[in-house]
């Protein structure tokens, strides 16, 4: 069970880091660095960690240590499994990050994660109150194929605090580096809010994925970060769950039951009118 607070060893590390780039951003852009931006990322992530130690951990490896009851193979921990994990579980975490994306039922809670229009490490930590349960089944393929429970979340762990060290500005681009993993460059990108870069870069630790599956986009111009339509607060509450009170009040007010079931379930920005979802924004912007 150790394996659960694997991440959890990091905390310290995290915090060092925050504070020492916070410390160097506040005397190098004292006019724009936002402390109370900082202090609710800072929150969301507290408010996680007791979530995850207390609640999510435990229901999540329990799923997967009943699914696990079914696998095709029980594969052995060694050094090809330790590779085949490490790639397989990119691979998954690449498809649940883009479909996160793609469908506002499971953007209600990666929204947290993009709600700062900061870009630095505390971003990072900003993370969801809500959805991690629900987000298992995409890593459900990697147990029935015969990795352990314990080997599918350590390797998450792993891909969760390399994700943390991309959240910056200080960090320019890495030459040969940026063809094959994710960086801060590449990271940038996806938490832009230029429509050419929304919904681009979805990659964990390695960016080969984008580039395979047609999400790749390059950095350029430096990227405005945010929220298409910003919430403009910094009360951790409101950033956990009002994507979701947005969700029920867009149902609620529906006439017809398959616009309700495309407000939850069809990309962000849906709506019956047409025309407001990043792919029928790029598709009008690519016809004028």
């Amino acid at each position: 069970m150790k394996g659960l607070d694997f991440i959890n060893y990091f905390v310290p590390v995290f915090a060092i880091c925050i504070l020492v780039e916070g410390i160097y951003l506040f005397k190098s852009r004292k006019e724009n660095y936002k402390i109370k931006d900082t202090f609710t990322s800072i929150a969301m992530g507290i408010g996680t960690v007791i979530i995850d130690t207390v609640f999510t951990k435990l229901i999540v490896f329990s799923i997967y240590e009943f699914t696990y009851q079914f696998s095709l193979f029980k594969i052995e921990q060694n050094i090809y499994s330790l590779i085949a994990i490490f790639f397989t579980e990119d691979f998954c975490y690449y498809w649940f990050h883009r479909i996160g994306h793609e469908s506002r039922f499971f953007w209600a809670s990666h929204v947290v994660h993009h709600s700062s229009e900061e870009y630095n490490l505390s971003t990072a930590v900003r993370q969801t109150w809500s959805g991690t349960i629900i987000n298992t089944i995409f890593w459900l393929p990697l147990i029935l194929i015969g990795f352990s429970p314990m080997m599918v979340m350590i390797q998450q762990s792993i891909s969760l605090i390399y994700q943390f060290f991309i959240h910056t500005e200080t960090v320019g681009k890495l030459g040969f580096i940026e063809k094959v993993f994710n960086t801060p460059s590449h990271h940038r990108v996806h938490h832009g809010t230029d429509l050419k870069y929304l919904d681009k870069n979805y990659a964990g630790i390695l960016i080969i994925w984008d580039k395979m599956f047609g999400s790749f986009e390059l950095e350029q111009e430096s990227p405005k970060y945010g929220l298409v339509k910003n919430i403009n607060t910094y009360n951790p509450f409101i950033v956990a769950f009002k994507e979701w009170y947005l969700i029920g009040k867009d149902v609620l007010n529906s006439k017809k039951i398959s616009h309700a079931f495309n407000y939850v379930f069809s990309a962000p920005g849906w709506s019956p009118e047409g025309g407001t979802t990043t792919r029928e924004l790029k598709e009008k912007l690519k016809n004028t």
